[in-house]
């Protein structure tokens, strides 16, 4: 389908996607969109910003009875934010309409949770360790919904949470239509896919997608000084609408806003161990643009939807470099521009080599009071030596020893190979 038109939605539907500016289905939701119509389950392989949100709200929207007051889906996300973003996005859809909508997250009051659940809504949004509690008191009844999405799969692993969806998911129809949605599909999440789905089709999109459309990346090395002042340095060389820092761990995240705040810098900080009132205050202040820097561990790269990132800075490299795809990816959406600055020390070299075998380019630059210059090639000796050793290896295989030998040999050999090097150099040198 080449148009939301050539679907047969209903009419309120179409007015919403209309109303959202949205001109055509993506590829995940061209693929999408038809699967969860017929009730086929599916895993959803794609990165943020393709358009997966609305691959599965959609459909689901389309399929809901609103006569019927129960539990029809039930959508579950890993984190409060994301949850909240798929949420807000769904009620856009329902504006209007008398599909009932809740949303039920951790951080919030469980009681106040478990009244508003009096009458069972249609679409069911929130976080696995809510939802796993809201179901084992049989104050949310799921044995009526046969959807369920799984959207951040693999993230729901890496912060432990499948084994609370495997609560509530195992008290949900048995022929139950499941979607799950996820950038990379880990080995360890196989046995929960297999015990939910029976042969699902799995659509994979922008597998080879290109992260580096409209970001200029920079690598800038710490050199002496230490990795912080190094940072203050970079935000010294730029001027972000909107910039997130990104370190590996809630201490060091901690530890890089605290430096920056001694240093007279306002800094929002996104990670998991922030209380839930100040997580909804930080994001409210990043949305009214409080801030021109925010700290965050990768928690923040994962689909939360942070407008207007100008700038991505590396604090450090991320020790599994999908990250890397994740965090720059917050800048340079919606066909704008941006750019990802990485710190980088001898050690991280490698991940750097990396880094450019998945296509990244890297610019080598420094930034001293302000200014931006171009750096050599940070493998610019190494090559310069392996050259070296080629063209020695081909001096000394043309020029040979004589079999006999006469008093100042050496020397002549010696003549004869640095004319044969100077001849190759040459010969490199029109070349490049």
């Amino acid at each position: 389908m080449s148009k939301y038109t050539d679907y047969s939605f209903q009419p309120f539907l179409l007015d919403a996607i209309e109303k959202l500016g949205f001109q055509e289905p993506t590829p995940i939701q061209r693929e999408m969109i038809p699967l969860v119509l017929k009730g086929k389950s599916a895993i959803g392989q794609a990165h943020t910003g393709t358009g997966k949100t609305h691959s599965f709200l959609i459909p689901i929207v389309e399929k809901i009875d609103a006569s019927k007051i129960e539990v029809q889906a039930v959508i579950t996300s890993p984190t409060r934010e994301l949850a909240t973003q798929i949420y807000n996005e769904l009620n856009k859809l329902v504006e209007g309409t008398e599909i009932q909508t809740k949303l039920f997250i951790g951080g919030t009051d469980k009681a106040r949770s478990i009244e508003k659940l009096k009458t069972q809504p249609q679409i069911v949004v929130g976080t696995p360790g809510r939802l796993r509690d809201l179901t084992v008191e049989q104050a949310l009844l799921v044995h009526t919904s046969n959807v369920l999405v799984v959207d951040e799969a693999d993230l729901a692993f890496d912060l432990g949470f499948i084994n609370e969806i495997d609560q509530f998911a195992s008290r949900m129809p048995e022929k139950l239509e499941m979607f799950v949605f996820s950038a990379t599909i880990p080995e360890k999440l196989q046995p929960f896919l297999k015990k939910y789905m029976d042969s699902p089709v799995h659509i994979k999109i922008g597998e080879k997608r290109r992260v580096a459309e409209g970001i200029e990346f920079i690598v800038t090395p710490v050199r002496s000084k230490s990795r912080k002042k190094r940072l203050l340095d970079v935000m010294e060389g730029i001027n972000p609408y909107l910039a997130i820092i990104f370190a590996n761990t809630k201490q060091h995240a901690d530890e890089v806003a605290n430096y920056l705040q001694g240093n007279g810098v306002k800094v929002g900080i996104v990670h998991g161990d922030i209380s839930p009132r100040d997580r909804k205050r930080v994001m409210k202040q990043i949305h009214d643009l409080e801030f021109q820097y925010i700290v965050a561990t990768d928690l923040a790269a994962r689909g939360i939807d942070i407008p207007g990132v100008s700038h991505v800075i590396n604090y450090e490299l991320p020790d599994d470099l999908e990250f890397f795809v994740h965090r720059v990816g917050r800048t340079a959406r919606a066909g704008m521009t941006g750019i990802a600055i990485s710190l980088y020390e001898p050690s991280d070299e490698d991940a750097l080599v990396r880094l450019e075998k998945m296509g990244i380019p890297l610019e080598h630059k420094d930034v001293i009071d302000g200014e931006w210059s171009e750096l050599k090639e940070r493998h610019a000796r190494k090559n310069r030596t392996k050259n070296e050793n080629e063209i020695d290896a081909k001096a000394k295989s043309l020029v040979r020893k004589p079999k006999k030998v006469k008093p100042g040999y050496k020397r002549n050999m010696k003549w004869e190979m640095d004319k044969v090097k100077k001849r190759e150099r040459r010969i490199k040198n029109r070349k490049k």
